[in-house]
């Protein structure tokens, strides 16, 4: 139960962190500024937020009888 908890914590602030770059690389375009770099970084957190979101499913899955 606490490791579902923590997984559901950080998977909240994932989804405003990612939120939050989204945001931003909008921004960047809208000032034609290069992203390419932004963009990796975001990919990265993509693969995080996929992985963190696996996790929490994992655990659901062990609870239910």
């Amino acid at each position: 139960m606490d490791e579902l908890r923590r997984i559901e914590l950080d998977v909240v602030e994932g989804e405003k962190q990612l939120a939050e770059y989204e945001g931003l690389l909008v921004e960047l375009r809208r000032t034609s500024e290069d992203t390419r770099r932004f963009e990796t970084t975001l990919e990265v957190l993509q693969e995080h937020q996929s992985y963190r979101e696996r996790r929490r499913q994992q655990l659901l899955s062990m609870l239910q009888p």
